[in-house]
């Protein structure tokens, strides 16, 4: 390291790389990992952490490519460039075929660092190839590795049919993903669904080297966008009546992309066609015979399925656009009360949803991967099922009838600008290499704490921004505290919210509502998970069959697969305060003993019996060796009651719900005045006082009050 400043080396092996004017589309492997890896090494350039990056790529050949892709060296800026390795084989290569090169890849990037005047301290290798060359490398050289996979194969593997042509090479691509997830010192998501669903296919899964971190976007561009004629002119050429909302769609045209169903939803539903025309930007062609076979084939079937619905005049497919069209086209979408259709059949981020989100157009999108995280954080659409047509077809109906919601998605997106920025994310991203390469120490607190201090985060934790920074402050001056989570919140969730809103990092995270237990460990960016604890509250649990006695009985609508766990189900439950005691009742009829959690009047959670957050404060408690005495908890609503109700120090939050301040079980509490964050530093202040002072708990609350 340079001073405590980092020199990251990037390997992207995969499509056609340079710095400007990137040929998006010209291959089947030119796409958006590309533009995620450019924009990272831009956003990282301005922070001070980052002293120096390389990016190492393939150098080759092909004629009908530019000459750039074979030019050993292009310098981006000062202390950035990319370098193009030569290998045994000088031509372009499709990412199924990268394999060939592996053993030639691995010796030109050992010999290019030993040429260095300087050793990376860090490696990010980004998709699977890339990944096991680093991990080769690290094992050589001592370098550690992030990795980012930006899509997975397992993934692909289950969206064809075993059988079918888009599956071959498949079997090798898994095993080259798993050397690369093994060895990885840290894993890099865009999303819950990569980290807890995607990953978790793999024989090397381990959740807690996962993070995850919403890539950035320069969405400015997109939120102002101005319709522009030349555009217009471009897209109206093919309609019969181009003053139609526009049902607008924009990607690669390869097979996980899956336009082809949009193309037949679309075509085989009366009420789209008279509602909407249909926009597809399917990349850039000259002419089709030239273009790779995944492409070529994937355009003949648009054309083909146009034809065979007879959609001449309803449908526009430009054969060029120019990577400045785009905000136009968008706005183009808008000015018509459109909409944004994603349907993939897994989209691992989601750029183009973002991009859409911030020009002010509503989205349907699959409900595979990114656009989970991207809908929920804006508010702004529909996520479907992207292998139904009757799906998508209602999603795009219930927006495009109904003025008002069409209104409140288009304002909703605008939060997009705010939420996806890219010096936020290289924030995040920093953080996380200083301790990949072990410049970020472990607090003492964290390995011989005197007091656990555990707070939930929605409500108690995090709602004033303020606040949080008070928190964090108080946090870092304490010798002696360990901080520790406990949350309704998967782990990756967790993690996530806390690094959005700059809070401290845990010691310890208690997540899924008692059900999960980490433990940071001492390289920092990893957490193992507690598996006595799985042992612990499995007993007993048949998570099948209490899934379907609710299903059938309760008349309760599951939460997203992404809130189901192992050891937790999770329904909405909004308005119905009888909730719990009939599901409570309808399982123990059926000899089923579990925990059963209402909060904000909406969530209901069904647990093992033996698992709650009070529990899994305890079970932390007997592993650290601590006295009850030592441990707080600190909360804010109905998910926080057996906590609060379990420990002798508990404190709860000013801006509390569900009556926490009055229910009697929580009397021994003391209910803050100060809301979220800084009503937990009063708390601890509290009872650090009584404790100081050895007065009865009650005479210390009287005098504080």
């Amino acid at each position: 390291m340079n001073g405590g400043r980092v020199f990251v080396l990037h390997i992207a092996l995969q499509g056609c790389l340079r710095a400007t004017d990137v040929e998006y589309g010209l291959t089947a492997d030119t796409g958006g990992h590309i533009r995620y890896l450019l924009d990272l090494v831009s956003a990282s350039g301005r922070h001070p952490a980052i002293d120096r990056m390389e990016i190492v790529t393939r150098a080759f050949r092909r004629m009908a490519y530019a000459e750039c892709y074979a030019e050993p060296i292009e310098t981006i800026d000062g202390t950035t460039r990319i370098v193009r390795l030569p290998t045994a084989s000088d031509a372009y290569l499709v990412k199924e075929d990268l394999w060939t090169e592996h053993d030639s890849l691995v010796e030109a990037l050992i010999a290019h660092i030993a040429t260095l005047d300087q050793v990376p301290d860090v490696m990010h290798a980004h998709y699977a190839d890339a990944g096991l060359i680093a991990a080769r490398v690290s094992a050589r050289t001592g370098i550690p590795y992030v990795f980012t996979a930006h899509s997975l194969g397992r993934v692909k593997l289950a969206a064809f049919d075993r059988d079918c042509t888009e599956t071959a090479g498949l079997d090798r691509r898994i095993a080259i993903e798993e050397e690369a997830i093994a060895a990885a010192a840290a894993i890099i998501a865009s999303s819950r669904d990569e980290a807890e669903v995607q990953y978790a296919d793999y024989a090397n899964y381990d959740p807690g080297r996962i993070r995850v971190f919403a890539p950035g976007s320069d969405l400015k561009q997109f939120a102002n966008c101005r319709t522009d004629a030349r555009v217009d002119a471009l897209i109206d050429r093919f309609l019969d009546d181009p003053s139609k909302p526009v049902i607008l769609a924009i990607a690669r045209p390869v097979t996980k992309k899956n336009l082809a169903a949009l193309v037949h939803a679309y075509g085989r539903s009366p009420a789209l066609r008279a509602a909407a025309n249909l926009v597809i930007l399917a990349g850039t062609r000259d002419d089709s015979a030239t273009l790779e076979p995944e492409i070529r084939d994937n355009i003949a079937e648009l054309l083909q399925l146009i034809d065979r619905y007879d959609l001449y005049g309803k449908v526009a497919y430009p054969k060029q656009h120019r990577p400045d069209d785009i905000a136009a086209v968008y706005a183009y979408a808008r000015t018509r009360r459109g909409i944004f259709v994603n349907p993939a059949l897994n989209e691992p981020f989601g750029l183009t949803l973002l991009e859409a989100a911030a020009s002010g157009l509503p989205v349907v999108a699959t409900d595979s991967g990114g656009p989970n995280d991207i809908v929920e954080t804006c508010g702004n659409g529909i996520l479907v099922d992207p292998r139904s047509s009757t799906a998508i077809t209602d999603a795009i109906l219930k927006i495009l009838d109904d003025l008002a919601l069409w209104s409140r998605y288009s304002a909703a997106g605008s939060v997009a600008i705010r939420a996806y920025d890219w010096d936020r994310h290289v924030q995040l991203y920093v953080g996380l290499l200083d301790e990949v390469v072990g410049t970020a120490a472990l607090p003492v607190a964290e390995r011989e704490p005197a007091l656990l201090l555990v707070s939930d985060i929605d409500g108690t934790l995090i709602g004033c921004a303020q606040g949080v920074g008070d928190f964090a402050a108080w946090h870092a001056a304490q010798t002696d505290v360990a901080f520790a989570i406990a949350t309704g919140r998967s782990f990756h969730s967790a993690m996530a919210v806390l690094g959005q809103h700059d809070a401290p990092r845990p010691a310890i995270l208690i997540t899924s509502v008692g059900s999960e237990i980490y433990y940071r460990t001492v390289r920092g960016a990893v957490y193992d998970r507690d598996t006595e604890w799985d042992g612990i509250i499995a007993a007993g649990w048949d998570r099948e069959a209490v899934a379907a006695l609710i299903g059938q009985h309760a008349g309760l609508t599951p939460q997203s697969p992404l809130e189901q766990r192992r050891f937790k189900l999770s329904y909405f439950a909004d308005g119905d305060v009888a909730a719990a005691e009939r599901v409570r009742a309808l399982l123990a009829e059926h000899g089923h003993s579990c925990s059963i959690i209402h909060s904000h009047g909406r969530y209901l959670d069904v647990l093992p019996h033996a698992a709650s957050k009070g529990t899994a404060v305890e079970h932390v408690r007997r592993r650290l060796g601590l006295e009850p005495r030592q441990v707080i908890v600190a909360g804010d609503s109905g998910n926080d009651i057996e906590m609060l109700r379990s420990s002798r120090h508990a404190i709860i939050v000013g801006n509390y719900s569900d009556g926490l301040g009055t229910r009697a079980d929580l009397a021994h509490g003391y209910v803050a005045v100060g809301h979220h964050a800084r009503g937990v530093i009063e708390g601890v202040a509290y009872f650090r006082s009584a404790a100081e002072q050895s007065e009865p708990l009650a005479a210390v609350r009287k005098r504080a009050s």
